[in-house]
């Protein structure tokens, strides 16, 4: 499962590196493209809200594995097309399909026991938080290798053999969920008005989240410009420090289980704040920058895992409502973050980006610490 959210989530970024070659092969400008791959993230957004609650409805191993074959197709149809518009609309596919993890991580929470819950929700998360860094490293680099269009075809013959692998691997046994299809899209809004533990998730998670995109869309701006002026794959190995992080995603489910939530989303997003704070004034130092952008990832991703965990424990029988809720606010919060982060570099400079992100972090930390749930 960890492995399939990995490959799942990663199929909404590795385009991004390869956006100046895929103008010149299409005949198109580079903003052109640049919208065209925005459709993934609206698609995301599309996943989260139809697709991810069906995990609870139906049998898991065949809507995922229709999901996968999904993207498969997509992904394929993809290294086919003529024309950026096209690509467009495709992406949107692609980026609807991604959203697997989100389902793969509901059914974990829903099969694990209640005294391992987060642990097993770490091991999966651990493939998301890698598909999410590591789609852009692969891409890129299958990108310099075979092109665009094999580093796409490469994807989706991946999706495929995954598509091939749920029915067999994943459980057939549905959630215990007896609402209808429509009746589960209608109650999202209104699970935030009942349930105060999915409105308290939600907006610290945004937060840190918005905080997240911030740093990594500020930090490839400040390195792009003078004095660095980095190329765009020398930025992308910048990435490679917050593979270091993912595994703490294990380690926070482990200590969750043991000590609770809050202690461990407070000692991550401690540790992910002053991480930002000193990497906003050490950006010259290649090897100070890398060690504070691990521990910053770190963690962030241990307090994700942390506070996803209460969010699949408010219904354990049927939690990917809940899950489907809580990713929609955090995703939008990530959504402004990356908004954010590329003009305040461009416009304040990253100093300033890095110390109004550790900020934000500690106002999701001030909500931890003095809210009850």
């Amino acid at each position: 499962m960890s492995l399939a959210a990995a490959l799942g989530t990663s199929t909404l970024y590795p385009l991004q590196p390869a956006i100046a070659e895929v103008a010149v092969s299409l005949g198109s400008r580079v903003t052109a493209v640049g919208f065209a791959l925005a459709c993934g993230p609206v698609g995301y957004l599309v996943g989260l809200s139809f697709l991810v609650p069906l995990v609870d409805r139906c049998s898991p191993g065949r809507v995922l594995a229709a999901q996968f074959g999904v993207l498969a197709a997509a992904s394929a149809l993809s290294a086919a097309v003529g024309n950026v518009w096209v690509l467009g609309s495709v992406i949107g596919v692609v980026g609807a399909c991604s959203a697997v993890g989100a389902g793969l991580s509901s059914v974990a929470g829903r099969l694990a026991p209640p005294h391992r819950r987060a642990t097993v929700l770490g091991v999966v998360t651990a493939g998301i938080s890698a598909g999410i860094l590591a789609g852009r490293i692969v891409g890129g680099w299958l990108t310099d290798e075979i092109g665009w269009r094999g580093m796409l075809l490469a994807f989706a013959a991946a999706c495929a053999v995954v598509a091939a692998c749920c029915p067999v691997v994943l459980p057939a046994a549905r959630g215990g969920s007896e609402r209808g299809y429509l009746a589960v899209l209608r109650s999202l809004p209104g699970l935030f008005v009942r349930y105060a533990v999915l409105r308290i998730a939600a907006v610290r998670g945004a937060l840190w989240f918005f905080a997240f995109c911030a740093v990594w869309a500020g930090i490839a701006v400040a390195l792009s410009a003078p004095p660095f002026s980095y190329s765009a794959e020398r930025i992308g190995w910048y990435a490679l420090a917050g593979l270091a992080g993912i595994p703490a995603t294990q380690v926070a489910g482990t200590w969750t289980d043991r000590v609770g939530a809050r202690r461990v989303i407070l000692a991550g997003l401690a540790l992910a704040g002053v991480a930002a704070a000193v990497a906003g004034f050490a950006l010259a130092d290649t090897a100070v920058t890398l060690v504070c952008l691990a521990i910053f990832d770190a963690g962030l991703f241990a307090a994700q895992v942390a506070n996803q965990s209460t969010v699949l424990s408010i219904d354990p029988a049927a939690p990917a409502r809940f899950n489907s809720a809580y990713m929609l606010v955090y995703f939008v919060g990530g959504s402004l973050g990356t908004a954010f982060g590329a003009a305040a570099a461009e416009w304040l400079g990253w100093p300033t980006t890095a110390v109004i992100t550790a900020v934000v972090i500690g106002v999701a930390g001030a909500i931890t610490a003095t809210v009850r749930e």
